[in-house]
């Protein structure tokens, strides 16, 4: 972390130094992880009447009838017996009828899937603590904290489980995960998720998906998948992402800015790989800046993909980003973005540039 004080005449100084986030290694106790479980601060207002259709895609229409429906369908019994009435299905009998269980959002980066999403879980008629909302990699830490037969006998009681981001990157989560779905599913829980993979697809690119066709195609049963179509709502009709600043500039703002960080981008990776991916979220709280000096291509996909997850919980939590050196489009090599996880690395970039987008005003405050 800097503690040099910023160039003069420039605006006004913050008494504090910024602050670091190299010089945070949070813990997150589990019942924290539980209690977490709700649509981030992002998504915290959104309901149905306020997502948009793009009147050039009706399939974004259609998504906000289904999923209306849907959530109305779920406000009959109660959570976790399996006798409510479930999307697709009457009443249901005490044992789950056979046949999708939850609908699965796919889609292109930046269609509105979370926001449909956060809406289905503020819409369903249920207490918050009988609905759960969190994101593939949230859902996996969750049983690496509680273990698996806990995190089922808590999630059993729930009406409504949304997953946000659902990627199967390893065989150990498609397993785990398919286990877990079939489990809920058992106990009578509906599920939501979105991805930009259909769930038939899962894994490709990213590891040997036909030695496990089996559990990829148990976990496509239990969805109904609703395509969404359009081009990314961050960049329609917006301006162009603003240029990189300057290091000065940068570490001016930082300075300026109450609550902001200011870190270089290359050990910033480096502290990411000593910090579990669960604990980006607690790694971000109370910062209401991030600043970067020195961004930079990211050397290798282990690294890329713990940037991914970052940007993510900074998105959640609409903190903006101030950077110093390549714009983030050229942040992921080529190769990268041909790869198996491309499509992680172009939402990254999408949201890391609205983020960027919304620093200008630590700029213009200066």
């Amino acid at each position: 972390m800097s503690s040099s004080p910023a160039p003069s005449g420039t605006g006004p100084i913050a008494d504090a130094a910024p602050l670091s986030l190299c010089a945070r290694e949070p813990h997150v106790p589990a019942d924290r992880l539980v209690a977490e479980m709700v649509p981030p601060p992002r998504f915290d207002s959104v309901r149905f009447s306020t997502y948009i259709p793009d009147p050039n895609q009706p399939s974004q229409t259609e998504a906000v009838r289904v999923l209306e429906g849907f959530a109305g369908s779920l406000g009959q019994g109660t959570g976790g017996s399996g006798k409510r009435r479930l999307f697709g299905f009457g009443k249901a009998p005490k044992k789950a009828p056979a046949g999708p269980r939850g609908v699965y959002l796919d889609g292109g980066y930046g269609v509105g899937k979370t926001h449909l999403l956060a809406s289905l879980w503020h819409a369903t008629p249920a207490e918050p603590e009988l609905k759960a909302f969190g994101t593939f990699v949230e859902l996996t830490n969750l049983v690496g904290a509680l273990g698996f037969q806990q995190t089922v006998q808590t999630l059993s009681g729930h009406r409504l489980l949304c997953i946000d981001e659902f990627e199967l990157d390893d065989p150990g989560d498609t397993v785990l995960v398919s286990t877990l779905l079939g489990r809920l599913v058992d106990a009578g829980v509906a599920l939501a998720a979105t991805s930009n993979t259909l769930p038939g697809k899962l894994g490709e690119g990213r590891f040997a998906a036909a030695d496990f066709l089996r559990e990829i195609q148990g976990l496509s049963a239990h969805f109904r998948p609703l395509r969404i179509d359009g081009e990314d709502y961050r960049h329609r009709g917006l301006p162009e992402a603003p240029p990189p600043f300057s290091d000065e500039q940068v570490t001016e703002a930082a300075h300026a800015t109450e609550g902001a960080s200011l870190d270089s981008f290359s050990p910033l990776l480096e502290h990411l790989a000593r910090v579990h991916p669960s604990r980006y979220g607690a790694l971000t709280d109370g910062i209401e800046a991030v600043c970067l000096t020195g961004v930079r291509p990211v050397p290798d996909q282990s690294t890329a993909l713990r940037l991914v997850v970052l940007a993510d919980r900074l998105y959640d939590r609409e903190v903006p980003v101030m950077a110093s050196g390549l714009p983030f489009d050229q942040l992921f090599s080529e190769e990268m973005l041909n790869g198996g996880y491309r499509k992680k690395y172009f939402r990254a970039i999408s949201r890391l540039t609205a983020l960027a987008r919304d620093a200008g005003r630590l700029a213009n405050s200066r």
